[in-house]
């Protein structure tokens, strides 16, 4: 092979070793990206008749799933979403006034202890423990029906299964799943943990599972 062979030669290899080594960055660029938009930042939005204990319980247990977890000063019910016939506030009126200030890759849930509710069927105020978009930005749960004697912990498993609506998981027919539907009632005693379906969905979206 004569001196010039041997340079073109040389000159393709290099070219090729370039090419993979620029696919190769850009594909770790895009998966960095994918990542990045995903790793929301969970805002916790207590309103002022929360007990603060009860905040950073639930708090504490959200962060051994989800780390990038916030907590904001506590704020008074916007009195828009105040429904005086029942006493209660609109839980779909408290998820757009958070969405509202909630920015780009942040995901805000609402806690608070006052009766809630939002239409079901044709039941027009309808009381919940909390309600959730699939997805969306942001979220609400209520204490007021739970039972007293275990409260933060159905209170975390209320919250935890509205964070999953936001995160895109739907209701899930494992009756020990966060993400089984309540069917108006409170079967929080009987749920354990998210399912293998739901957990691998959450651990696409940087969840973290013991």
């Amino acid at each position: 092979m004569d001196k010039t062979k041997k340079i073109l030669r040389f000159r393709t290899i290099l070219v090729y070793l370039l090419y993979l080594y620029a696919l190769c960055s850009c594909s770790e660029q895009r998966e960095k990206a994918i990542k990045d938009i995903e790793a929301v930042t969970i805002l916790v939005q207590p309103f002022k008749d929360m007990n603060s204990g009860d905040v950073e319980f639930l708090v504490k247990e959200i962060k051994k799933m989800y780390p990038k977890v916030k907590i904001l000063d506590p704020i008074d019910l916007p009195k828009n979403c105040y429904y005086k016939p029942r006493n209660r506030y609109r839980a779909d009126s408290i998820i757009s006034f958070l969405s509202k200030n909630t920015n780009h890759n942040f995901v805000t849930i609402g806690l608070t202890s006052k009766d809630i509710s939002a239409a079901k069927g044709n039941i027009k105020d309808f009381g919940i423990m909390g309600l959730g978009f699939r997805p969306g930005t942001a979220c609400v749960a209520s204490s007021f029906r739970l039972n007293k004697k275990n409260r933060n912990e159905q209170f975390f498993k209320v919250a935890i299964h509205k964070l999953g609506h936001t995160q895109g998981l739907q209701h899930c027919p494992e009756k020990k799943c966060f993400m089984r539907n309540a069917e108006g009632k409170n079967p929080t005693d009987e749920e354990k943990e998210f399912c293998k379906k739901c957990k691998q969905i959450l651990m696409n979206k940087n969840w973290k599972f013991s």
